[in-house]
């Protein structure tokens, strides 16, 4: 026979339900890993970018095409460049999701 509960005890589940995990796919990282260095580069240059005004490819992170623009805002607040298409387009791309630069 089992012993009676104890007024306000909880009933213990088995060891094994406890130790039972359910494995899980590991998603990528949502922004790369960067040093100082890559950031405050990264930062001087979406600066220049953002008042040369002239047409840029960006290459982004899990991006499958690069995309050709012109930055028209710098948000510090949300950390998005916008990015404008030739089509009109505009792209909102977190900041450390841009991973090059380059003219066109």
């Amino acid at each position: 026979m089992y012993p009676k509960p104890v007024k306000g005890a909880k009933r213990s589940r088995s060891n094994d339900a406890k130790n039972e995990k359910v494995p899980s796919a590991k998603k990528p990282p949502k922004h790369i890993e960067r040093d100082e260095f890559d950031l405050e580069e990264l930062e001087n240059t979406m600066e220049e970018v953002k008042h040369d005004n002239k047409l840029r490819s960006f290459i982004i992170y899990r991006g499958e095409d690069p995309i050709t623009g012109v930055v028209t805002n710098l948000d510090t607040s949300t950390k998005l460049i916008h990015i404008r298409e030739q089509q009109r387009d505009i792209h909102k791309i977190h900041f450390l999701d841009i991973l090059k630069v380059s003219g066109v």
